[in-house]
């Protein structure tokens, strides 16, 4: 469910988060990467039967690439508080990642906004579009055993 903008309460990401590494490995395998300047994610639909099936989610990585714990967790405190501002703008039954660059450490944080809320809007409209395939038709074929 998409929640109404409203400038008067402070929106936040609670139970809105993938926490789980198999919650993260799911939306990897039912999605295709895409890129934008500083940053590149994932938008995956949520599996059917699902508990959180409507509302959506968003997780956010940061591997060791990125530098120091200080400066990539600095990188995740910024990402979350351009995606708390526009939580009303994720797809409803959707699962987003987002893997930021180094770049977004010393990103004015007007500008890392408003990449975020265009990646959103690209979400949104490739959601409209349906272009953004169902589980069960991007599942990876089965690995042969040895």
């Amino acid at each position: 469910m998409n929640l109404p903008e409203n400038p008067g309460r402070r929106q936040t990401l609670k139970g809105l988060r993938l926490r789980k590494h198999s919650e993260f490995q799911r939306a990897y395998a039912a999605a295709r990467k895409r890129q934008s300047a500083s940053m590149s994610w994932f938008l995956a639909a949520q599996a059917e039967g699902s508990v959180t099936a409507s509302s959506p989610r968003v997780g956010l990585t940061a591997g060791k690439v990125l530098g120091k714990a200080h400066e990539r967790n600095r990188i995740k405190r910024r990402m979350r508080e351009a995606l708390r501002r526009h939580v009303h703008l994720l797809p409803a039954g959707f699962d987003l990642i987002l893997h930021p660059r180094r770049t977004v450490l010393t990103l004015e944080f007007a500008k890392l906004e408003a990449e975020i809320v265009r990646i959103l809007e690209e979400a949104n409209a490739e959601v409209r579009r349906g272009a953004v395939p169902a589980e069960e038709k991007r599942r990876p074929a089965a690995r042969p055993r040895s």
